[in-house]
């Protein structure tokens, strides 16, 4: 049997209030590409399929279509679970008429120990799914005592391997949405929880034959090699601008796993960060063939540069964010009259008059500036 694990789709998400929708309809046509040429006979996805609780209706269409077309078209089965940006209740509602297309929707925990079991020539999986949840939910719907993330998922798991020990089929694959404790993060993540308490520890995983993680977008194992994150689709963080992006393709057998292999995925437009010298930046932007990719600049010039943003977007249309690193750490406080003048409004005008006439001030023009600020000064004594 061969599947895709994907997560962390995040379909609707806006970054610097440009929406992203575009960029993501981009990447999932290269998934269904992948899906039919390489003839898998599953998708999981491992949660945050939306953004957010109630997505906008372009992101429900969106994910309607790309669904409607695997499983009615490609006659791919998928099955998915909530993440933590989902509303489990919107995400699995019509789940058991959408199970008759091929559509598994594992949405509650009174779901969690019912296999969905995929048959092909070669074998038979097991496939378990643990939708997002606190340790509230675990106490409310089992009246059991878990004090944090880590004892409830273990519970969870602990009820899992006991239905499974019960079934014929000797291999079996588990899907959640968590936080392995040690994994590496990204600043795209909502938080689980305050402090560290929705961290988990991987031992428990181990008896799972492969583990389709969601939540982390960096793609990873943790523990062990088949304890696996797959990564989002997207870069959603300027912090993850080196990070590779993709799904996972898992092969498997009645002997177990046989193979992982990341496929990649090319963005529409890349998520970059340049540093340099403002008149740098500007001639490289004039010849890059990237000119459209998503933007942080950070500037090193360590004088003051007249309108930097709207100047830079001229080259770079999609410039984010701007940093002015060449400028951290210069005082422009300084002790009145002559201190103030040279090193402060002063050179900030030499900067300014720079920039308007492309040339210095000269020693005359200089002698001027100076007295005037002084006299300024003065006067607000």
């Amino acid at each position: 049997m061969k599947f895709i694990h994907t997560s962390d789709w995040h379909i609707g998400r806006q970054f610097h209030n440009i929406s992203l929708l575009d960029d993501q309809r981009h990447v999932l046509k290269q998934l269904l590409e992948y899906l039919e040429k390489e003839a898998v006979d599953a998708l999981i996805i491992a949660g945050d399929i939306y953004d957010r609780a109630i997505p906008p209706a372009a992101a429900v269409e969106l994910l309607d279509q790309t669904l409607a077309t695997i499983c009615l078209d490609l006659k791919i089965p998928v099955i998915l679970i909530p993440g933590n940006h989902d509303s489990a209740e919107r995400l699995r509602f019509g789940s058991p008429l959408l199970r008759q297309a091929g559509l598994h929707i594992i949405g509650e925990l009174s779901q969690i120990t019912d296999a969905i079991a995929l048959q092909t020539k070669d074998c038979t999986v097991n496939f378990y799914g643990i939708p997002y949840n606190d340790p509230e939910s675990v106490r409310h719907h089992f009246q059991v005592e878990v004090k944090d993330h880590n004892e409830a998922h273990t519970y969870l798991i602990e009820k899992i391997v006991e239905a499974k020990t019960k079934s014929c089929n000797k291999i079996n694959i588990l899907i959640s949405h968590c936080f392995i404790d040690g994994a590496e993060e990204s600043d795209s993540e909502r938080p689980l929880s305050i402090g560290g308490a929705d961290r988990i520890n991987y031992e428990p995983f181990t008896v799972f034959d492969y583990v389709a993680l969601g939540h982390l977008h960096r793609p990873q194992f943790k523990g062990k090699e088949h304890i696996r994150y797959s990564g989002s689709l997207l870069k959603y963080s300027f912090s993850e601008q080196h990070q590779p992006k993709g799904i996972t393709l898992v092969e498997i057998n009645e002997s177990g796993l046989q193979s992982i292999e990341t496929l990649p995925l090319i963005p529409l437009r890349d998520m970059r960060v340049i540093e340099g010298e403002f008149q740098t930046i500007l001639e490289q932007g004039k010849t890059d063939p990237k000119a459209d990719d998503y933007i942080l600049i950070r500037l090193t010039d360590k004088q003051a540069l007249l309108d930097p943003m709207n100047r830079l977007r001229e080259v770079y249309p999609n410039t984010l964010q701007l940093e002015k690193i060449g400028m951290i750490g210069i005082s422009e406080t300084r002790s009145p009259q002559d201190k103030v003048a040279k090193h402060g409004e002063f050179e900030l005008f030499k900067d300014f008059f720079q920039e308007i006439q492309g040339q210095p001030l000269n020693p005359e023009q200089e002698k001027v500036i100076k007295s005037i600020i002084i006299d300024i000064h003065q006067k607000e004594k």
